[in-house]
C-alpha cells in the first residue's frame, strides 16, 4: 500500500522537529518510534517520551492512501540524512513493514501499531493563554536556562519557573548556587482565571527543546497553561509538556536589594580574561579569585600542580580592596549568554553574593554565591 511520494527534505524536516525528544533507550520499545499519520495530502508526525510530546503537520505530499503507523525515529532519520538532498522518496506499507525507496536505494523497517502509541491529551479548558514573539521568548530562555539544576534531589530546581503577571512574562532558574532572572513584555495583557498571575515550572528537557526549536524571528508563540500541563504552539509545531509539581524558592528574597558597591565591566574583555584563567582550573575545582583594587581587577587561578594564571583588567574602581572567589563556570555562563557590551557588578563584601545586572535595565538579574578558595 503506497502511503506517499515526496522529496527527502519534505520528510526529513518534520522528522527532525519531533525526533529530538526520542530517547535512545526506553523501557517501552514503542517510545523509540515516531507516529506517522497520513490523511489526504497532510502528513502528521508525533513523538513522545510520556513527559513531553511534539507534533508537526505538513502538506503537499503526493498520492497514497490514508494510514497511521509507527517506525523507529532514529533509523528513519539516519536513512533520510544519508540520501541525496534532491532524492525523491516513496513510503509503502505492507505486512507491518515500511518500505522506503529512493532511486536505487531500498530500506525495509519494522513498524508497531499506531493504536498502541501513547499520547498526551491537550489540557481541557484553558486556564491561561498568552502570546509572545518567538525571538523574545528564545532570548529570554537563553538568559536564564543555564542556571537550571541538573539531576538535583530538589526536583523543582531541575526546571525553569515561568510567571505570567499582567503585561509581563518572567523566567527564573536556580541550582542553589546561582540564580538567573529575566523579564519581557507580553504582546497583550495577560489575565488568568481567578487573577492576573499564574506560575508554572517547566522541566529541563522542555526548556532545552524549546530553545532548540524556536525561530529567531517575531512570529507568534502561543502558550497555554492548564492544570499540570503546558502547550506551546509555533509555526506547524505543537509541544505539550507535563509541568513539575513543586514549590519554587522565593527568588525575590535571594536577589540583593541594597549592595552598596558598584563597578562596571566591559563584557567581552572580562569574558576573555576569565576564559584564560579557566584554562588552569580542573573539573574538580573550578575556582578563580577576583581581586578588586584601585583601578584594576586581578583574576587569579591555581591548581593542584601549583600552576597559576593571572590576568589584569583596568577598571573604574576606587573603593576598598575586595578579594572574592567564584566558580568560573558560573561567570562564563552568564557572560556567554548576554549581548550587552557592559555589565554592572553590585557587591558588598567577600562573603556576600554578587548581583550582576545590565546598565539601565531592570529586566535581567543574576545572583552568584562566592566560594572559598
Amino acid at each position: 500500500m503506497l502511503l506517499l511520494t515526496t522529496t527527502r527534505d519534505a520528510l526529513l524536516a518534520p522528522l527532525q522537529s519531533v525526533a529530538g525528544i526520542v530517547e535512545k533507550r526506553h523501557t517501552l520499545p514503542i517510545l523509540s518510534n515516531v507516529l506517522i499519520e497520513k490523511h489526504g495530502d497532510q502528513l502528521t508526525m508525533l513523538a513522545t517520551d510520556i513527559e513531553i510530546q511534539i507534533r508537526t503537520t505538513t502538506g503537499g505530499h503526493i498520492g497514497g492512501e490514508d494510514a497511521a503507523i509507527t517506525v523507529g525515529a532514529r533509523k528513519l532519520q539516519d536513512i533520510l540524512r544519508a540520501l541525496p538532498d534532491s532524492a525523491e522518496v516513496s513510503l509503502t506499507l505492507d505486512d507491518k513493514r515500511l518500505t522506503l525507496k529512493a532511486g536505487r536505494s531500498r530500506f525495509q523497517l519494522q513498524t508497531l501499531p499506531a493504536a498502541d502509541y501513547p499520547r498526551l491529551s491537550p489540557p481541557d479548558g484553558d486556564s491561561a493563554r498568552l502570546t509572545i514573539g518567538q525571538r523574545t521568548f528564545k532570548r529570554q530562555l537563553a538568559q536564564v536556562s543555564y542556571a537550571m539544576a541538573q539531576q538535583d534531589i530538589r526536583y523543582y530546581l531541575n526546571g525553569l519557573l515561568l510567571i505570567a503577571d499582567g503585561g509581563e512574562l518572567r523566567m527564573v532558574a536556580t541550582d542553589g548556587h546561582r540564580l538567573a532572572y529575566a523579564a519581557s513584555a507580553l504582546e497583550a495583557p495577560f489575565a488568568a482565571q481567578g487573577g492576573t498571575r499564574t506560575e508554572a515550572i517547566l522541566p529541563r528537557k522542555t526548556v532545552l527543546e524549546l530553545a532548540r526549536q524556536l525561530a529567531d524571528n517575531d512570529d507568534p508563540l502561543e502558550i497555554l497553561l492548564a492544570g499540570n500541563q503546558a502547550v506551546f504552539r509555533f509555526g506547524p509545531i505543537e509541544l505539550v509538556t507535563k509541568l513539575i509539581d513543586g514549590k519554587f524558592p522565593d527568588y525575590e528574597r535571594v536577589i540583593p536589594q541594597a549592595h552598596p558597591n558598584l563597578v562596571s565591566f566591559a563584557r567581552q574583555p572580562l569574558l576573555a580574561a576569565l576564559q584564560r584563567a579557566a584554562i588552569l582550573t580542573t573539573d574538580k575545582f573550578r575556582g578563580v579569585r577576583m581581586v578588586l583594587e584601585d583601578g584594576v581587577l586581578k583574576i587569579v587561578s591555581t591548581n593542584a600542580e601549583q600552576e597559576e594564571a593571572q590576568d589584569e583588567l583596568e577598571i573604574d574602581y576606587h573603593g576598598d580592596k575586595l578579594d572574592i572567589g567564584f566558580n568560573v563556570t558560573y561567570l562564563l555562563d552568564v557572560l556567554n549568554n548576554l549581548s550587552s557590551d557592559t555589565i554592572d557588578w553590585h557587591f558588598n563584601d567577600g562573603n556576600s553574593s554578587v548581583l550582576i545586572t545590565l546598565p539601565g535595565n531592570d529586566q535581567f538579574k543574576y545572583v552568584v554565591m562566592p566560594m572559598r578558595i
